[in-house]
Order: C-alpha cells, then structure tokens, then sequence
C-alpha cells in the first residue's frame, strides 16, 4: 500500500530584482535596512510564518546574489531558495514559477502566491485572506479602493475629467491556483507577452480563472522613493509589525 499523499501546500514566490535608482540609493532597496533588518528579511519572515504556506522562493539578480545569500544567513527563516532572474519582471516571475513546476505538477503545490519585495511591511493576515480567496476561486488579488484619480487630457496638459468608478490601487501577494498560473506563464512566454502584473498574464492566457478582489491594506506600502522608507521606520516603531 501507497502512503498517502500529504495535502497540498502553497508556495509563496518573493521578487527582489529591483533597484535604488528612484530612492536615491546606490544598491537594491531590498537590501537597505529597516529598523535592523533588511527590507528583504521582512516580507521572508511573514511568508514563513503563515499556516499553509511551505517553499519560499526568492527571486535575485544575479549581480545581486552575494548580498542576498547574506541576508539568507543572518535574517532570515531558513530553506529559503533563492534562483536567478530574468531582464523583466515577468521572466523574473517565471523563473520562480519554474523551480516549482515539479512540485506544481506532483500535485504537492496547488497555489502559488507571488510579492514584490519592497513591500515589507505586507501583514499575516492579509496574506492569509489572498491564499483563502485564491484557493475557493482561482485567484485573488489584494486592492485598495481609490477615489482621488482624474483621467488627464489626451495631450497631457490638464485634466479630462474624473476617473472611472472602480479603480483600485493593486498590491501584491497575488495568489494563483498553480497548475494554469505555470501553464499561462508559460504561453505568455511562448508568446513574447510582459504584463503589467501577474493578474493580466493570468487574464490574458488563462481567461477561464476567476480572479477575486480583496480587501488590500494600507500598511502594504511599496518602497519606491526615500520617503517611503521612512513612513515604514515610522510604522516599525509605531507597533505596525507585519506578523
């Protein structure tokens, strides 16, 4: 008799292939430190200790690979795999969609989410509620309702009206049922096709998985310039811890 298969898992895919060159910074932001960490470290630390959640894959430069193994070893859970990206975010998504691709087709992955590293501060819980949507739908994706958007002028100068109603800010975990995530990834590559996110590959080349909204957080903020490093010390000191 076979032993039986344990249940499946998610795989959480974290993407540290950005920059300094908007925050002012002569390395990848991911690596400056946030109140003794790294910005890395934290975001690795809330994928691990989320229920349900079993290989991390960290997603590098390869110019970047020393300073990542050195995070690896001072800050963070340990079984962390760490494979090299592509020029784009895309090929940098496939990349870690393919370290799993075994796993996915065993059956021992069935979603996979996926975080851009420079949100460090994403919580537990807001993870926990992408995985769960993704799993009874197909996909989630996490968003915060805008309503201070105009639509500009066709020629840039000025502005045409209001926006849409609807618009949301998208943030990131995207989650994934795994099997057509790695499928449509794939074709999206097959086809020379880069998104803007993981959601318009999934709707692009797999248009049969529902793809849910919910309920983004305003703590999840992007480190994208200097200032947003120090709204994240502040909301470091201030208690907002991400687990």
């Amino acid at each position: 008799m076979h032993e039986p298969s344990p249940d499946p898992v998610a795989a959480a895919v974290v993407l540290a292939g950005g920059s300094g060159t908007r925050l002012g910074a002569e390395r990848n932001k991911v690596y400056l430190p946030l109140r003794g960490r790294p910005v890395l470290a934290w975001s690795l630390a809330t994928f691990a200790a989320v229920r349900g959640v079993g290989p991390v894959v960290l997603v590098v430069r390869e110019a970047d690979r020393p300073l990542a193994e050195q995070v690896l070893a001072e800050h963070a859970p340990t079984g962390v795999e760490v494979v090299t990206g592509g020029r784009t975010r895309q090929e940098s998504e496939l990349a870690g969609l393919r370290r799993l691709a075994a796993r996915i087709a065993a059956g021992a992955v069935d979603v996979v989410l996926l975080h851009d590293a420079a949100r460090p501060l994403v919580g537990r819980p807001l993870v926990e509620s992408v995985l769960a949507t993704a799993r009874e739908s197909g996909g989630a994706v996490p968003g915060l309702w805008r309503d201070d958007l105009a639509a500009a002028a066709p020629d840039g100068h000025g502005l045409a009206g209001p926006s849409p109603e609807g618009l949301v800010a998208v943030q990131t975990p995207q989650a994934f049922r795994a099997v057509p995530l790695l499928a449509a990834y794939e074709e999206a590559d097959r086809c020379g096709f880069a998104g803007t996110d993981t959601a318009s590959c999934v709707e692009r080349f797999a248009p049969g998985v529902p793809i849910r909204r919910v309920p983004g957080d305003e703590r999840n903020i992007k480190i994208t310039y200097a200032h947003d490093l120090l709204v994240a010390e502040h909301a470091v000191r201030d208690g907002v811890t991400p687990v």
